[in-house]
């Protein structure tokens, strides 16, 4: 317990350098810092038994993810891809020199870093867990924002790739929280569009 709480705070500290400001419920938050909390909560939820390696990569899904900025690769698909890509693979390479200095071992870090980077998703239950966390983050604490500054084709469009990630399991609770009248429309639409 005393290397998973020492790798959560070393985990935090890092999020915490991250110049980007989150604002929620009138308080400022290190943008990063607070969706890593926000992702463990939600893991928490979905598996109230999560395995070690899951809650690990939950607070370091994203670690250090200003640090690569988007603007550094090209637009378009493959631009966003190859970033994308980078990203987890720096993500894994973060976490994987934090939970070392902590003191973990290299097969508990493998299994982190197969979280971290998504291996597998739809057939492994952890990185499945993964991926509804990431979503619903997304859709309780920046949907709202997001849809109000894209055309609606963009939007459902992105709900529908959103919802296609996630399970049965990760829909109930996205369909358990709050929108606006045009979010929830929006999201509606997507889900027409998976049946």
């Amino acid at each position: 317990m005393e290397k998973l709480s020492n790798a959560f705070q070393k985990f935090d500290e890092y999020n915490k350098t991250d110049k980007h400001v989150f604002e929620w419920e009138g308080k400022s938050y290190p943008q990063e810092y607070f969706l890593a909390i926000q992702l463990y909560n939600w893991v928490l939820k979905l598996e109230p038994e999560a395995s070690q390696a899951l809650l690990l990569a939950s607070r370091c899904q994203h670690i250090g993810r200003w640090e690569i900025a988007r603007e550094s690769y090209p637009d378009g698909r493959v631009g966003y891809l190859t970033w994308r890509k980078d990203l987890g693979l720096f993500h894994a390479l973060k976490a994987k020199e934090i939970l070392l200095d902590v003191g973990f071992d290299l097969d508990e870090i493998a299994k982190v870093e197969r979280i971290v980077l998504k291996q597998r998703i739809k057939t492994d239950p952890e990185v499945q867990t993964m991926e509804n966390a990431l979503c619903l983050v997304f859709l309780q604490f920046q949907y709202e924002e997001f849809h109000t500054k894209h055309d609606a084709e963009k939007v459902i469009n992105i709900l529908k790739k959103s919802l296609l990630k996630m399970d049965a399991h990760g829909h109930q609770f996205a369909l358990s929280l709050t929108y606006s009248e045009k979010g929830l429309s929006y999201i509606q639409e997507a889900l027409k569009l998976l049946a």
